[in-house]
């Protein structure tokens, strides 16, 4: 009898493998990654989006895998997903921090999900062309989905222990902390932002290799269908490297990856640059705000050579180059005073800033004909470079440049 209770309490002590401390922060670090690359790859980018194909073996694995180490659901992720696109930063945004609070999204972000989950209207609406085999059916789904999560401890406890308890616990709280929490909680409250998306998204880093590229947030949401989240040479997502791993493998086929602003020689503008400047808008607008953050950079270091750089005029512009960029609407009202006297001061400020929001016309207004808006597009040309403004007319050239 005392040789079956020192077994048994060896067992509980270190379980089947009598794994080291490092190995069981290895173990942990390994199995929460392959959920993380469950998430993003399969039921973010896959089913939600459609921006890639997965063959049958990936998709089975990380339904499965998923079905062990989360219990979610395919249908009701991809459903409340696709709602928070379709209704972003409104009140039927299901875990928006513009309208709850961020405290709440980081905190409740799992009980945001659930109760999201029980709204059958939106799983009707939102949850159509997710898998619905006898395995949804009959094991992943209802109340069965419990029995991958209770599998998944008792596989933990029998390796490692009573410590497989504890690597359990953080199995089930990983997602709803970091995809719940983070990516829909501060992802779109703070951070940097490429492009000037319709929603308050934002980029997080460096964060990559726990949140698989969904860090680049700010990048999903400008081009949501795409199966690439990294735009700039600096931005990593190892989401897509394991996608191009599975693509060479012949499990994986891309649909779609951003677009790229094709550049040729300088020509009249025509409908080809319209079609350009449209279909790449957030790339276009993106290089116009380097040039207004330079050219606000000048009137900064001019302030500076006059020894001015500790007056209020200097914090005026200093706030103004943060948000002069921004589309109207989405500049807080405390740094609307700031770029009115930016402008005032600056006619070549004032004049960039006049012209964005012309530049950003021709995607807006839907009652023009397409022939009225090159002849718009022709005269915005014009007067950009014959503005007597460097950063316009070199804006301008690059425009003309551009085709579909």
């Amino acid at each position: 009898m005392n040789e079956f209770f020192n077994a048994l309490l060896d067992w509980l002590e270190s379980g089947l493998l009598h794994a080291t401390g490092w190995q069981l922060v290895v173990y942990t670090l390994v199995v929460t990654h392959i959920t993380i690359a469950g998430v993003t790859i399969f039921l973010h980018r896959c089913q939600a989006h459609r921006a890639l194909d997965l063959g049958p073996i990936p998709s089975h694995f990380f339904r499965f895998w998923l079905w062990m180490t989360t219990g979610m659901v395919t249908k009701q992720w991809v459903a409340i997903h696709r709602k928070h696109h379709a209704k972003c930063e409104t009140e039927e945004d299901p875990h928006s921090p513009q309208t709850r609070g961020l405290k709440k999204v980081v905190a409740e972000g799992a009980e945001l999900y659930r109760f999201e989950a029980k709204n059958q209207e939106t799983l009707a609406k939102y949850g159509h062309g997710t898998p619905d085999d006898w395995m949804e059916r009959n094991v992943y789904s209802g109340r069965r989905s419990v029995w991958g999560v209770s599998l998944m401890l008792i596989i933990n406890v029998l390796l490692f222990g009573a410590i497989g308890a504890t690597i359990w616990a953080i199995q089930m709280v990983w997602i709803p902390f970091w995809a719940a929490g983070i990516i829909n909680g501060v992802g779109h409250y703070w951070g940097y932002r490429n492009f000037e998306a319709p929603d308050a998204s934002t980029n997080l880093v460096p964060w990559t290799l726990i949140i698989g590229g969904e860090e680049l947030h700010n990048n999903h949401h400008t081009y949501p269908t795409s199966a690439k989240f990294s735009v700039k040479p600096y931005e990593f997502d190892i989401g897509w490297l394991y996608i191009r791993i599975l693509s060479a493998l012949g499990w994986a086929k891309v649909r779609k990856t951003p677009p790229k602003l094709a550049l040729g020689e300088i020509k009249p503008a025509d409908a080809k640059t319209l079609e350009a400047l449209i279909a790449n808008r957030y790339e276009v607008m993106a290089a116009y705000a380097r040039d207004l953050k330079a050219a606000c950079g000048a009137e900064l270091a001019r302030i500076k050579a006059e020894g001015g750089k500790h007056s209020a005029r200097w914090g005026q512009f200093k706030l103004a180059q943060h948000w002069l960029h921004r589309d109207a609407e989405k500049i807080p009202a405390t740094a609307q005073a700031s770029i009115e006297v930016a402008r005032a001061a600056s006619p070549n400020l004032d004049k960039l800033i006049s012209m964005r929001e012309e530049l950003r016309q021709f995607w807006t207004r839907t009652n023009v004909s397409a022939e009225q808006l090159v002849a718009d597009l022709q005269a915005w040309c014009r007067r950009a470079e014959e503005s007597g403004v460097s950063e316009l007319r070199a804006f301008s050239m690059r425009l003309r440049m551009a085709h579909a």
